[in-house]
């Protein structure tokens, strides 16, 4: 959920967060307003950093600062039907507060599990980004497209460089 929020980019609606609440089976009592939103994508904002940073120890001070400022009290809840479940905040806090512990306590999960698993795309020019969950560990790219275009961008400039070394003098002028 934090990488989708992440993504939603700063000009998100309202709406577009009602929908990765849903995609996410996360049921809010009420749609987001635009004030709600607004915080969301300053949370959002402040997210980000833990995906590009590569030095563990400021990763951790990063979502420490997180955690303590979304501090919330761990409850279980049965709502919706739902059998006995984790919650990081009362589901009876707003919206904003609830995601904000929500995607804090989500991070600190992923991190403490494995820091090399949060990542941003690879690709020049692409600001997604990801928490890996690929068997190896190993991703670089935030989808397949992304990751073709660089390979295919790298083999026509090998391919165009390998060209340029075998043209003869005489071509050449």
């Amino acid at each position: 959920m934090a990488a989708a929020l992440v993504n939603l980019g700063p000009d998100a609606t309202p709406d577009d967060l009602h929908a990765l609440l849903a995609a996410h089976d996360y049921l809010p009592r009420q749609r987001p307003t635009p004030r709600q939103t607004g915080l969301l994508l300053d949370w959002a904002a402040r997210l980000r950093p833990l995906f590009d940073e590569v030095d563990l120890d400021r990763q951790v001070d990063l979502v420490n600062e997180l955690l303590a400022e979304s501090a919330a009290r761990p409850y279980v809840s049965r709502h919706h039907g739902r059998a006995p479940h984790l919650h990081v905040a009362d589901e009876r806090r707003p919206l904003e507060e609830r995601l904000r512990a929500y995607t804090a306590a989500g991070l600190a999960t992923a991190l403490c599990q494995d820091a090399t698993r949060l990542g941003s795309c690879a690709r020049d020019g692409c600001a997604v980004v990801f928490v890996d969950g690929s068997r190896n560990g190993r991703r670089r790219f935030c989808s397949t497209r992304c990751a073709n275009r660089v390979y295919v961008a790298d083999h026509r400039r090998r391919r165009a460089a390998e060209e340029d070394r075998t043209r003869s003098p005489a071509e050449s002028v």
